[in-house]
């Protein structure tokens, strides 16, 4: 009888055809969410003209998504080492495409804040999953790679929203970039036929002839017997509620830690998605302008995830997050400062690259730290209380536009949790992530 370790065989594998199927449904999931998270923050002036609002009621509307994505995150998060992986990853798929359309159908601010708020509980839930999935089944020579890779698909959402708003909101109105988000929901059946389910959920599952498929795909050389036993690294196992695990084993400091990482990520975030289009504008760039700063935006996010994935597979993970974040505490305090255009789209690459693209990293350093077994539920966790920053940003930043302020005022107020952010990982014991042990 052979005794597999199923954490091992994943470790090790060489990249083939199945990690590269994994990492494809993973991003166009991502994609997806980038979508429908960036689409309210593309259309907001339109939003606000049509309706009426003002700026500090549009930060409520916007923050009501977020608020569901706290929920969606911790509760879709968790609830994945129930049920599985891939039907957590298709509710949360279903719930942000269809409400986020129901969303372009509402013409009062309380019927989007409602639907946005449905909307955001799948938007949240499914990031913690799919960063799991990808965490699970990459190599762990070029693991921070291939979800940074992945998570890339929610800066390419972003732009896709503001390529489609720049030809659709002008045109039709701002409900059609809502309609659009209905897409989704035809990709189900195919994430249901093609992702794997979790090895973790499987072995406890017991349903080992699912599993000796998957590990023969991952490592091909293995061959299916029926003695085989399969088992998770001591390490990896989990005993009694996987939220109290959390804080066991010395990483009681560190989840703390990540929280407040997230939180303070997550509100830089949210602050520039929600309110770099508003602010622009306000500094006198047209529409279609400001517009093009979010697309630099989510484009300098995917090369800093890309690039940062590819530095935390050489060097220390954690000092690469906490050099993205010295970086983002500079470059956005400088948006608020006079240059050249050309200068200014710079310096938002770099704000995209070390704040959007800092989360993908730090998704991905929290998807490493934790063990198998709980891994969605730590991501989950660090990600739904990280919502509470995403949702104060909105609110915050839009009072702040109210009350008028200068606008390199605004962006100091975005920076400084960068600052506490790179405290807060600097405090997180790297001895006792499981990548270590």
């Amino acid at each position: 009888m052979a005794k597999i370790d199923v954490h091992e065989i994943a470790d090790h594998a060489k990249f083939n055809g199945f990690h590269g199927m994994v990492l494809f449904w993973c991003a166009i999931i991502i994609i997806f969410d980038g979508y429908d998270l960036a689409v309210a923050g593309i259309a907001l002036p339109s939003i606000m003209k049509e309706m009426g609002v003002t700026p500090a009621t549009a930060g409520y509307m916007v923050s009501s998504a977020l608020f569901g994505m706290m929920f969606g995150a911790m509760f879709l998060g968790t609830i994945a080492d129930k049920i599985g992986r891939r039907w957590a990853i298709v509710i949360c798929i279903l719930l942000f495409s269809v409400f986020t359309a129901a969303a372009g159908m509402t013409h009062d601010p309380i019927s989007f804040s409602i639907t946005r708020f449905l909307a955001g509980l799948g938007i949240g839930g499914v990031m913690p999953n799919v960063v799991a999935q990808m965490t699970e089944y990459s190599p762990r020579k070029i693991r921070s790679t291939l979800v940074t890779l992945m998570f890339s698909g929610y800066s390419v959402g972003g732009m896709l929203a503001a390529v489609l708003g720049k030809g659709l909101i002008e045109t039709y109105g701002w409900s059609y970039v809502f309609y659009a988000a209905a897409v989704p929901v035809l990709i189900i059946p195919f994430v249901l036929m093609s992702l794997p389910e979790s090895m973790a959920f499987l072995l406890k599952k017991g349903r080992i002839d699912e599993l000796k498929k998957i590990v023969q795909r991952l490592e091909p050389s293995y061959t299916p017997s029926a003695g085989d036993s399969f088992e998770l690294p001591s390490t990896q196992k989990v005993e009694g509620a996987p939220i109290g695990k959390l804080f066991l084993d010395g990483r009681g400091l560190s989840t703390a830690m990540f929280w407040i990482a997230f939180f303070m990520c997550l509100f830089m975030v949210y602050a520039l998605s929600s309110w770099l289009t508003k602010l622009m504008a306000q500094a006198g760039y047209s529409l279609g302008s400001a517009l093009t700063f979010v697309l630099v935006l989510n484009f300098g996010a995917m090369i800093g995830a890309i690039g940062g994935g590819w530095l935390a597979d050489r060097f220390s993970i954690k000092k690469v997050v906490m050099c993205f974040f010295a970086l983002a505490a500079v470059s956005i305090s400088l948006l608020g400062v006079k240059m050249p255009t050309e200068a200014l789209f710079v310096v938002v690459g770099l704000a995209g690259a070390s704040t959007i693209g800092t989360q993908i990293l730090i998704y991905a350093y929290v998807g490493q730290y934790y063990p198998m077994a709980i891994r969605s539920t730590g991501i989950g966790f660090a990600s739904g209380v990280g919502r509470s920053g995403a949702i104060l940003a909105p609110i915050v930043i839009g009072t702040l536009v109210g009350m008028a302020l200068p606008l390199e005022q605004n962006f100091i107020a975005i920076a400084i949790p960068a600052v506490i952010a790179l405290i807060a990982v600097g405090l997180v014991n790297q001895k006792r992530s499981a990548s270590a042990l």
